[in-house]
């Protein structure tokens, strides 16, 4: 999509969002409530933060400027649950891979958005379905190159971790759009969305 339609696309949704044209509440509102979802199960499950399954949440049901903010946002949550609550060490090492996650949440969440855009015509399982593919590809192929200069090659191109990971991420992201809509069905108000919705 050219720069200028996708601004206008953006805009309109904006107007959209809610009375008198502000759609800033109901955004706030859904990145905050997914980011504390991920952030629970990530504690509840012991498990990394599901960036995956954001991802392809967010690219079929909110913005693209919003999921770009949600993934900064899980992103921030899970390093402030790793340093302050799980003690991460506080070396370089660990700094230069929170960089690599940050990189990787916001490389997956532009892949999932693409994908979602291209299958805009077809069902919404199958979009949601493209986007989280799209998004572990991208994450993955993120992290991969980054182990490359800080090491854990072998941990990134493994099959038994790549497919665990990619099982519970999906089973993350329907827990996750299961409460989206549960809460839309309870009467909160919808994020604004862009082109490639669900």
């Amino acid at each position: 999509m050219a720069a200028h339609s996708f601004g206008k696309a953006e805009d309109k949704t904006m107007r959209a969002g809610s009375p008198g044209g502000s759609s800033m509440p109901a955004s706030t509102l859904w990145i905050m409530l997914l980011t504390l979802a991920s952030t629970a199960t990530t504690l509840l499950l012991a498990c990394a933060t599901p960036f995956t399954a954001l991802a392809a949440l967010a690219a079929t049901q909110m913005r693209a400027r919003d999921g770009i903010m949600l993934m900064i946002a899980a992103w921030a949550a899970s390093q402030i649950v790793g340093f302050c609550v799980l003690d991460y060490p506080r070396d370089a090492s660990t700094f230069a891979w929170a960089v690599a996650l940050g990189s990787a949440a916001i490389a997956c969440v532009i892949s999932a958005r693409a994908a979602g855009e291209r299958l805009g015509g077809h069902s919404p399982a199958l979009r949601i379905a493209g986007a989280y593919l799209a998004a572990t590809i991208a994450f993955k192929l993120a992290i991969l190159l980054w182990s490359l200069g800080l090491g854990g090659v072998e941990t990134a191109l493994s099959p038994s971790i790549n497919l665990r990971q990619m099982v519970r991420n999906g089973a993350i992201l329907i827990g996750l759009y299961a409460l989206y809509r549960s809460l839309r069905a309870a009467g909160l108000p919808a994020a604004p969305r862009g082109a490639a919705t669900a």
